[in-house]
């Protein structure tokens, strides 16, 4: 079926603007959004595009923060304690002053939508974003055939899977999500499951995460690491049993649900070319051994602001350096090729180090010396294997 393009009120067209944003996601509508309420692009021409409107609740994201975040009015729920458990193990850790965030898709989008609908310089077109071209001349990209050109194109678009590098590794964070309603009080409010592995783990790395919204609502979603998806049936199965033998609950209504595939990779994503810059996951900003992005999209947004506030032409944002590159490798590594399961890898990342700690290093912002102790808490023999193989 064709995609329809067309203007939201208040807007006009233009074949050339300042700025293009190409994908109203997660990293266009943030960037979006943070020029808005900077208040110094208000003389600029924006073009926003998408391929449809946003107007379904299509997915959440969760994140750890301390203190309140930019988009902290949107915040659907959030908690101070968290647990992780394993067939003969369970903790339950406070995480104050951070606070595990969850802020739901619909939100987001209306949100954004309802400040950038009262912009009168920036336009939204919906289509299919075809092609983008750029060279010391023009940058320009076609929505079906009608030609747009900017002074810089911000591109969070995917349009094809990298092709893998010869060391390269590619899984597949693969989940499905339920949002519950139960007969009875079962949830705690202020208690959520980050990783629950009491489930079958022959396919891949597999774990349940509970987010309670009340005592008798959650969203209970399973998630697995692997390089091939399930059969749909399996995903829905994996969650009845969970939910019968974890939850011990048997009387329940599914209210909605989630469903989505996040790129585990170390392949070295491309932050830019000329003035087309790469955003969100096809900028490299999902961490390669985690799959969280939220957090590096906020990051990254602000900086291209900056940079565009102050006039620098450095744009090219680069999410890690090299130091934790190697790291997602070499975790990476460890995964695919099953030199130690997934689960007693994060369960003893969190049995042996604070959460802080865990949190800093997944966030990209740790010490060296805070790195070399908790990769000291893991398994020497596995991951020094993993370690020089990409090493050499």
């Amino acid at each position: 079926m064709p995609h329809t393009s067309y203007l939201i009120p208040h807007t006009r067209e233009s074949s050339h603007y300042d700025y293009i944003i190409a994908g109203a996601g997660a990293a266009g509508l943030s960037l979006l959004v943070r020029m808005i309420t900077s208040g110094k692009f208000a003389d600029k021409q924006i073009l926003l595009l998408d391929k449809e409107p946003k107007n379904k609740n299509d997915r959440t994201w969760c994140f750890w923060e301390k203190g309140p975040g930019f988009f902290e009015s949107i915040v659907y729920k959030s908690w101070s304690s968290l647990s992780i458990h394993r067939p003969g193990f369970s903790k339950q850790f406070d995480i104050e002053p951070y606070r595990y965030k969850m802020i739901r898709g619909i939100d987001f989008y209306n949100y954004c939508f309802a400040l950038i609908t009262s912009q009168k310089n920036i336009t939204v077109l919906y289509g299919l974003v075809k092609d983008m071209y750029t060279d010391e001349n023009e940058t320009s990209l076609f929505l079906g055939d009608r030609k747009f050109t900017a002074d810089y194109i911000f591109n969070s678009i995917i349009f094809d899977k990298p092709p893998p590098g010869k060391k390269e590794i590619y899984l597949l964070q693969h989940f499905k999500g339920w949002v519950i309603e139960t007969s009875e009080s079962i949830f705690k409010e202020e208690q959520a499951t980050l990783m629950d592995f009491r489930v079958t783990q022959g396919k891949g790395t597999a774990f349940v995460y509970v987010m309670p919204f009340s005592s008798n609502s959650a969203l209970v979603e399973y998630t697995m690491f692997s390089e091939q998806l399930l059969p749909d049936s399996d995903y829905d199965k994996n969650l009845r049993d969970y939910i019968d033998n974890q939850l011990h609950c048997k009387q329940y209504t599914i209210t909605s649900e989630e469903w989505g595939i996040i790129p585990m990779t170390n392949h070295r994503f491309s932050t830019s070319k000329n003035k087309i810059i790469h955003m969100g996951t096809v900028g490299g900003q999902t961490k390669a051994s985690t799959g969280y992005t939220f957090r590096f999209i906020q990051k990254n947004a602000a900086a291209i602001v900056e940079a565009l506030s102050t006039g620098s032409k450095q744009l090219n944002q680069q999410m890690s350096s090299g130091k934790y590159h190697f790291y997602d490798s070499v975790l990476l590594n460890v995964l695919a090729t099953g030199k130690l399961a997934g689960d007693k890898i994060f369960t003893r990342l969190f049995q042996k180090n604070h959460p802080h700690t865990i949190f800093q290093f997944l966030d990209n912002e740790s010490t060296l010396s805070q790195d070399l102790k908790l990769i000291s808490t893991l398994p020497t023999i596995p991951f020094l294997r993993a370690g020089l193989q990409e090493l050499l």
